[in-house]
């Protein structure tokens, strides 16, 4: 009999429902030694919790967080709500005893990361912070092509995580638009730790920021009627530099909300003198190579479903947000099963305070217009 871990969620919005799914799908995983049930929902809100009611095996629904976390019912609690609400229910989820899958960026600023993660240390709990697109297929590939050093003298490296949604000026605001409730990071903290998942795996950690942040739409539609301020960073560029093999190099990290043309893009390049790798959620089945011989070429590859836990979609299939959202879940729950066997794994503690670290550093270099140390 497989062991059985027994998942709540504080925070029925879109990741709420989306982890719903992932747990509902858990048979999808071809052999993975480790079942995993949703069994509570906490939302303060009555009709996010009346779409969990067509969700089988849930034995709890509240909207009191407290009543979530005293169920004997429940192992591991996923919390997505508003950056504010981080620090107090994180914290309180570690002193119930129960493990967390916390959302980035892991506190409202870096102090509150800090605090949390003495906290997650302290209390002996598993914790580890959600970040999805790395498990994609294309994702792993410029791992591994970076881990087998492949690229020569390294050149460069590019990441980025943009939307295009809050072009739309009539969009109405929400709390990622506000400084009380999204953070002063803004963008960064909603989108950062997406971009910086890999290369902070990698050991990639900016020495320096020298950053470009942008507030475009300075209110909204408060969808009552009247305007609400919008006062957070809309788009951030970090110019940033690395340490790369030995080499310091420059490494480049968009966050935009407000990138014409993009849904949903996350990307990561990597360039040296000898070859690169470019792999985009544009391109999703599209894995770019590039080899420098008698003549320079970039190769196309056609990906397939090669995931990090084996599946039963076919290796033919491409992959989807769904997908690279249940392999994050299995990574979780196999690293605190002890299972996970050098597979690639969830974001620590430590690394979402890194992230902080370097967005503290970008709105310093924000105000002083120079490169800062992180």
């Amino acid at each position: 009999m497989k062991n059985l871990v027994r998942v709540g969620i504080i925070g029925g919005g879109l990741m709420g429902r989306e982890s719903a799914s992932a747990l509902g799908r858990w048979f999808a995983l071809d052999g993975f030694p480790v079942r995993a049930e949703l069994t509570a929902v906490c939302d303060v809100a009555a009709p996010q919790r009346e779409w969990f009611r067509s969700v089988p095996g849930i034995r709890l629904f509240t909207a009191d967080h407290n009543e979530l976390l005293r169920s004997v019912d429940v192992d591991v609690v996923y919390v997505a709500v508003p950056h504010n609400l981080h620090e107090r229910l994180y914290t309180d989820v570690l002193n119930a005893g129960k493990d967390l899958l916390a959302e980035k960026p892991f506190g409202i600023d870096l102090p509150s990361a800090r605090r949390l993660m003495a906290a997650a240390g302290s209390s002996g709990r598993f914790v580890r912070v959600c970040s999805e697109f790395a498990f994609l297929p294309g994702s792993q590939r410029v791992l591994q092509f970076v881990r087998e050093a492949n690229f020569g003298i390294p050149l460069e490296v590019r990441a980025g995580f943009l939307h295009s949604s809050d072009l739309d000026p009539e969009k109405p605001v929400n709390w990622k638009r506000q400084t009380a409730t999204c953070g002063e990071i803004g963008v960064m903290g909603d989108l950062g730790m997406h971009a910086l998942h890999i290369p902070l795996r990698l050991g990639w950690k900016p020495k320096s920021v020298h950053a470009h942040l942008q507030k475009i739409y300075t209110e909204r539609p408060d969808g009552k009627g009247g305007r609400a301020a919008c006062d957070t960073w809309d788009n951030a560029i970090l110019n940033t530099e690395v340490d790369v093999g030995g080499a310091v190099v420059p490494m480049r990290v968009e966050l935009k909300r407000m990138a014409p043309g993009e849904t949903n893009t996350w990307f990561i390049e990597v360039l040296g003198t000898d070859g690169g790798i470019r792999y985009s959620t544009k391109e999703p089945k599209t894995l770019w190579i590039y080899r420098r011989g008698r003549e320079q070429s970039w190769e196309r590859i056609d990906l397939g479903f090669q995931s990090v836990f084996p599946a039963v979609t076919g290796g033919v299939f491409e992959p989807g947000f769904p997908d690279c959202f249940l392999q994050m879940w299995g990574a979780f729950i196999a690293e605190r099963e002890g299972v996970l066997g050098g597979k690639f794994g969830c974001v620590t503690p430590a690394e979402a305070v890194a992230s902080h670290e370097v967005f503290a550093a970008a709105l310093r270099s924000a105000q002083s217009k120079k490169s800062e140390p992180v």
